[in-house]
């Protein structure tokens, strides 16, 4: 008996009391379907609430929208393939073609020249455009 006491005042005192609490927890990854029934079925009624709650909330969002007049954003939708990519979207065959080279296009309908000697031209017909659009515009008006 005095080992008994000796060993308990030396250990663990608490060494039982965990054992028996491991054994617990071994039993909780079985748990009871009645448990599991009644847990699955909190979870819907708090899914349901939730679903309720916010389809009201929809209902006063959309009432002040058409107070206001207010259009509601609409998301683009997008190809699922794209989610997590960092590149643009690749262009199909007959987009390609059309497209071509946006830089090209960009360039094409900003009206600048292609090569230097139709923008050396450009710049030296400018200072006539701007004398005739500047003795139309004094011609029209009449100062009084």
């Amino acid at each position: 008996m005095v080992s008994f006491l000796g060993g308990g005042l030396l250990g663990n005192p608490l060494s039982g009391a965990l054992e028996e609490k491991e054994d617990k927890k071994e039993g909780d990854e079985e748990e009871d379907p009645e448990i599991a029934e009644a847990k699955r079925e909190a979870e819907e009624k708090r899914n349901e609430k939730y679903r309720k709650m916010e389809e009201e909330r929809e209902v006063m969002r959309q009432g002040i929208r058409d107070k206001y007049h207010i259009q509601k954003k609409e998301l683009p939708k997008e190809d699922p393939g794209l989610e997590g990519r960092l590149g643009r979207k690749k262009k199909s065959p007959d987009e390609a073609v059309e497209g071509g080279d946006p830089l090209q296009s960009s360039a094409q309908s900003s009206g600048f020249p292609k090569n230097l000697d139709d923008l050396t031209a450009k710049v030296k017909e400018l200072p006539g455009t701007v004398m005739t659009t500047v003795s139309g515009a004094t011609d029209k008006c009449n100062l009084q």
